[in-house]
């Protein structure tokens, strides 16, 4: 027969749950290395923003707290409840008390099991039912401790395990891809359009190709998620939806302010334009309006340079047309446009491929690792 699922307790399938130091080390130029909930990131430890103690702190650290080897780490404030498995390194390491360490009972549970289940989206909820703050969150051990979870036998828990590594090899190597394409996106932006090899080319400020015309404020209360036209108003995403639109498809806008102003956006749909919303109107004859949205975009961090003031940052909008346009002639600028466009839907679909896998491995997740799925045909091929 098969062996039923059990439930228990976080403490009673870890030998030891406990968290790295309270106290704040004197960090060095090097040394040994410290780690917190920030060296946690998409499943696996990074090392690229760590610090350093010396090797008698961590001895010190270590006597209370010792990561090891197929130890689970998780995220107790910061991005919370991120959980990793403790792979094979060359070298020690100690942590901050920004992470729990868990010492697994390797005979119940697997490690990469509890990996999954503590990053699933039902521990995600229930992580955020415990924690305690307003600003920052934060996870308490006594509250973990008493964390439910659902044990399948070890060969089921193998076999779920491989079932879903395959959906997070599939993600992670369209998330690599994703990387690549727009490595290449941003050569193409500075070779097309930043550092062109064309000299032929023309330079006039933008107050003298597009109107700038600043949007109409809408009531934030009339806006909704469903309606037909999104409502740009200084974001780098709609701020709503709404039945009418004051701005025809085939806009540049520029954000005007907020934390985001001097964001360039290429509206391919009717919009209304708010009141904290640049768009660039009655464009020349001489510029592609897509070609003029990829020169500012490439140029998005001179715009964002622009910005004044400290409490509400705003962008003037004769900071804006004062701006120099280069652009070669109307047939090169479209060969560009189509360069570029043809590049961006790329990354657009990666990504949008990278989301549907997600969704599917949470959906998956939520059936295997509660034992929804009982996975009865893989009990019996193993029994």
């Amino acid at each position: 027969m098969n062996k039923p699922w059990s439930s228990a307790k976080l403490k009673d399938v870890c030998h030891k749950i406990t968290d790295g130091t309270h106290k704040t080390p004197i960090y060095q130029d090097n040394g040994i290395v410290f780690l917190s909930a920030r060296n946690i990131k998409n499943g696996a430890l990074c090392f690229s923003n760590h610090k350093f103690i010396s090797e008698k702190e961590h001895n010190d650290l270590t006597r209370r707290c010792k990561p090891e080897e197929g130890d689970v780490l998780l995220s107790k404030s910061g991005s919370l409840g991120d959980a990793v498995v403790i792979p094979k390194l060359e070298f020690v390491f100690s942590i901050f008390e920004s992470l729990a360490l868990l010492k697994i009972k390797k005979d119940i549970l697997m490690p990469s099991f509890l990996n999954q289940y503590l990053n699933s989206p039902f521990s995600k909820r229930y992580f955020w039912s415990i924690t305690s703050g307003i600003a920052v969150k934060h996870l308490h051990l006594v509250d973990l401790k008493e964390m439910p979870i659902v044990i399948p036998p070890l060969k089921i828990q193998h076999i779920i395990v491989d079932t879903l590594n395959v959906w997070d090899k599939t993600i992670n190597k369209t998330k690599a891809l994703i990387t690549v394409k727009e490595r290449q996106f941003e050569w193409l932006m500075n070779n097309l359009i930043i550092k062109p090899s064309n000299n032929l080319l023309s330079s006039r400020k933008l107050s003298n190709l597009s109107k700038l015309k600043k949007g109409q404020q809408l009531n934030r209360i009339l806006l909704t998620k469903t309606d037909l036209f999104p409502a740009w108003n200084g974001g780098i995403t709609p701020s709503g939806y709404t039945d009418t639109w004051n701005t025809p498809e085939g806009t540049v806008t520029i954000s005007e302010g907020g934390n985001s102003c001097g964001f360039v956006n290429y509206c391919k749909e009717k919009f209304w334009c708010g009141g904290h919303c640049y768009a660039l109107l009655e464009i020349s004859h001489e510029i592609d309006p897509e070609f003029l949205f990829y020169f500012l975009k490439a140029h998005e961090k001179q715009i964002m340079s622009l910005r004044v003031g400290s409490g509400l940052p705003n962008i003037q909008r004769r900071d804006i047309e004062k701006l120099e346009i280069a652009y070669p002639q109307l047939s090169e600028q479209r060969k560009i446009v189509r360069i570029l466009s043809e590049a961006q839907k790329e990354i657009s679909i990666l990504k949008l491929l990278t989301d549907k896998y997600i969704h599917q491995k949470r959906g998956l997740m939520q059936k295997l690792l509660t034992g929804a799925w009982q996975v009865l045909k893989l009990q019996e091929e193993v029994a």
